[in-house]
């Protein structure tokens, strides 16, 4: 790191690169000053702050630390039981990238190339492990890469995806599983959710560019991506294959991306308030407007209408960092999620690699109850059929939990500090800060 930045060092190793990972780096105690001017001696050549150089904004951010794990649990429930209306309810995907373009946009104080490679960094190791075991899953099942409809040589090229996302990794849409405890699609549900991964990298690279650009005209760049949806994701303009999912998920996510830039910047506090809501009522209204007229596949599901997902999301994303209130602690009741909500942010892309992994694990193994003893009667069984999905509700967390433990830690590894089983926040037994 350049420019005097040093990461904060404290009891907790988990807070560490916290800025570059998840969140607002914590706010570090203050030292000691000393009794006379004539102690401290700073360097000659060290230069001033320019004049309108912005402060660093002190303390970790734990209102948008909180928005991050409601949109994590938000995309498991989805994912599990496929409520429609969840989309509607709260737009995750939108959240959790306007959420990574605000710190995105706070660490570009410091030397672009830097921080990219920093966020990269962090972003594959993690992919490489759940990569691992997908891939071995898939040449287990009789996958043969080579007869992709591309060409066998353009068919394992593709695999290269599975180790940096700039595209979309290939996968069959059936294949056997070596365990037999998976059913034929289960790679569509576990690979598929890797472009976010790809949209998150390209946002990344992008976002040099992107802060250069809303920092001259800032509402160019803020409407840019709806104006591109309008484009490219309501068939005005079809642009083949997976080039054209990557630069859809890019036009439907950008306003959000450039809407977390501008909370950094400061540009959405300038707007009154009652202003900005009443606009985005106005583009969320015509979002739902868009859905109610083109529906997908399963109906008002707006991961399937371009259009109506990047307006509602723009729209709600605006409110939440209107009335962002820039905690630095967890307030009244919510401080007893505080260790919930440290250790989904400090596991993320952990959860959010293996969550769907975790979902399709709870049906063999609910499965086998019925094979116990004590459910032989029909009754029994009545029973269970009735409560199956709660049930699988129930037992995804304890699995998501597994895989925090076994692979959390790679996350840690990757951002080049100590590894850690459960980082939640909570102090180490006997641990003291010293004076």
């Amino acid at each position: 790191m350049t420019q005097g930045y040093q990461e904060e060092k404290s009891e907790n190793p988990y807070w560490a690169a916290y800025e570059e990972t998840y969140g607002v780096p914590r706010q570090p105690e203050p030292e000691p000053e000393p009794e006379l001017e004539s102690d401290v001696k700073q360097p000659e050549s060290e230069p001033e702050p320019e004049p309108d150089a912005k402060p660093t904004k002190p303390g970790r951010d734990r209102y948008l630390d909180l928005l991050r794990s409601i949109a994590l649990v938000r995309v498991v429930v989805y994912h599990l039981f496929g409520w429609a209306w969840l989309t509607v309810l709260f737009p995750s995907m939108g959240v959790m990238f306007a959420l990574a373009g605000s710190l995105m946009a706070r660490s570009l104080g410091r030397p672009a190339w830097g921080v990219i490679r920093g966020r990269i960094r962090r972003l594959l190791p993690p992919l490489w492990a759940f990569s691992v075991l997908a891939l071995a899953l898939l040449f287990a099942g009789g996958w043969d890469p080579g007869k992709s409809s591309d060409g066998p040589t353009w068919g394992w090229v593709e695999l290269v995806n599975y180790l940096i996302p700039v595209g979309a990794p290939p996968f069959p849409w059936s294949v056997g599983s070596a365990s037999g405890l998976l059913e034929d699609t289960w790679a569509d549900q576990a690979v598929g959710v890797l472009w976010y991964l790809r949209a998150y990298l390209w946002f990344v690279l992008a976002s040099p560019l992107l802060l250069w650009a809303f920092r001259r005209v800032p509402w160019v760049t803020l409407l840019a991506p709806l104006a591109l949806t309008a484009v490219v994701g309501t068939g005005l303009v079809t642009i083949p294959g997976e080039t054209g999912n990557a630069v859809t998920d890019f036009a439907v996510y950008g306003s959000c991306w450039v809407l977390g830039i501008a909370h950094h910047e400061g540009f959405l506090a300038k707007i009154p308030r009652y202003m900005a809501v009443s606009c985005s009522a106005l583009i969320m209204a015509f979002g739902l407007w868009w859905a109610s007229g083109h529906p997908g596949e399963e109906g008002w599901d707006l991961n399937d209408i371009p259009l109506a997902q990047a307006t509602w999301s723009f729209g709600f994303v605006v409110i939440l960092l209107q009335y962002s209130p820039s905690w630095q602690a967890l307030p009244g009741r919510l401080a007893r999620w505080d260790k919930l909500v440290t250790l989904s942010n400090n596991r993320a892309v952990t959860i959010y690699l293996w969550h769907n992994l975790a979902i399709m694990a709870t049906f063999p193994l609910l499965d086998s109850v019925y094979e116990l003893g004590f459910m032989q009667s029909d009754s029994a069984v009545a029973v269970l059929d009735s409560t199956y999905a709660i049930w699988t509700f129930v037992l995804v967390w304890p699995l998501i939990g597994l895989a925090v433990v076994a692979l959390g830690w790679i996350e840690d590894i990757a951002a080049r500090r100590s590894p850690g089983l459960w980082p939640n926040g909570a102090k180490r037994g006997g641990s003291r800060r010293k004076a």
